[in-house]
């Protein structure tokens, strides 16, 4: 008798899936897929204020690359994703493990002229005290990079002496004087213009695109129109270093050397005012002074070599922009990306049937 030692292989169908483990594993694949492109490809931003008009509009979305630069690991790696740092006053993320900062390597470095994403340094003393990644979003144009020497001569930036390029479509503040008459509001909606303020009986301080300047000059009810720039030498308390040593305001500021990641700074009065918070702040590091010796986590220190770079991003709308100005440079660590596209503008002071700008629908940034 002869045994049959082999068993017939049955192909026996796997278990259907459910309607709603369909459901679940598709949600579960688009949020994965969705974290990971938006956490090293690309992501999505807003633009909330007019520090970038001209260049930008209140209402534009952009695509902001982030392997450009890079793209930044998290440093607070639970989140709940696609949500603001706070939700009713409740945080959405857990700042139980933070991770130190380290990023991919990208195609390219910050460039000069570059418009740039990245994240509010200013909130770094703020009472929050967010980590990096959870704090306020800006998007400015990037002036200066590491061991650049900024100035601003009247309201012109000059890098290591030489008279920077400005922005195309860069704006500014002017004193408008009239003959007493208004000027006709279509020719406000249709130049952009902004105005900020009457100065006078018959003046006012108004935002005016700089194609549109000499247009405005022809009106016969304008009398003038001239720049308004602070002179050099007057101290504002708001603009950066916040210190009467060095009396700068918006249109007269520097010259400072941007930080770079091995550069060597000699310790004095006024070196550490200039980059007290750079050392302290952005780097980790304890600053005291006692008496004419400066301390560096517990040590006498004569120097300091910075482990960073650092940049200057101010806004191309002069006037109405909260840049590095008033705040100081922006860490590497802080940068998110390079703003790229703008793939849908919507004009909120429009009727329904005329808010979006179509002119402006995926419009490459420059």
């Amino acid at each position: 008798m002869k045994w049959n030692i082999f068993k017939r292989k049955t192909n026996t169908p796997k278990p259907k899936k459910s309607k709603t483990r369909e459901w679940v594993d598709a949600i579960l694949f688009a949020l994965i897929a969705s974290t990971i492109i938006r956490g090293l490809l690309f992501s999505a931003y807003a633009i909330p204020s007019g520090s970038m008009e001209g260049t930008q509009l209140v209402g534009d979305y952009l695509f902001v690359s982030k392997i450009s630069y890079g793209p930044r690991m998290a440093f607070t790696p639970i989140s709940i994703p696609f949500t603001e740092p706070t939700v009713y006053g409740v945080k959405t993320y857990w700042d139980g493990i933070k991770l130190p900062y380290w990023r991919l390597p990208g195609l390219t470095e910050v460039k000069k002229g570059d418009i740039v994403v990245f994240n509010k340094p200013e909130e770094a003393d703020s009472p929050y005290n967010r980590p990096i990644d959870e704090r306020t979003a800006l998007i400015k144009r990037c002036q200066a990079t590491p061991g650049d020497v900024l100035t601003i001569v009247n309201s012109q930036v000059y890098i290591n002496g030489k008279a920077a390029l400005n922005a195309p479509k860069a704006q500014t503040s002017y004193n408008v004087v009239t003959d007493g008459t208004d000027i006709n509001p279509q020719i406000i909606k249709d130049f952009n213009i902004e105005i900020r303020q009457q100065t006078g009986q018959n003046s006012y301080e108004m935002i005016i695109p700089t194609e549109h300047v000499s247009a405005m000059k022809s009106y016969s009810n304008i009398k003038s129109i001239t720049p308004i720039v602070e002179k050099a030498g007057e101290y504002d308390a708001e603009i950066f270093p916040h210190n009467e040593k060095f009396k700068w305001n918006q249109e007269n500021f520097g010259p400072l050397k941007l930080p770079q990641r091995g550069y060597t700074i000699p310790l004095n009065d006024s070196t550490l005012v200039l980059y007290k918070r750079a050392i302290e702040l952005y780097e980790n590091n304890k600053v005291e002074v006692n008496g004419k010796d400066i301390v560096i986590n517990g040590k006498k220190a004569d120097k300091y070599t910075f482990k960073m770079n650092y940049y200057w991003m101010m806004g191309d709308n002069r006037h109405n922009s909260l840049d590095c100005r008033f705040w100081g440079y922006v860490p590497e660590d802080h940068i998110v990306g390079k703003a790229m596209i703008t793939f849908l503008s919507l004009d909120s002071t429009e009727s329904f049937f005329s808010k979006i700008r179509w002119n402006r629908i995926l419009k490459p940034i420059n």
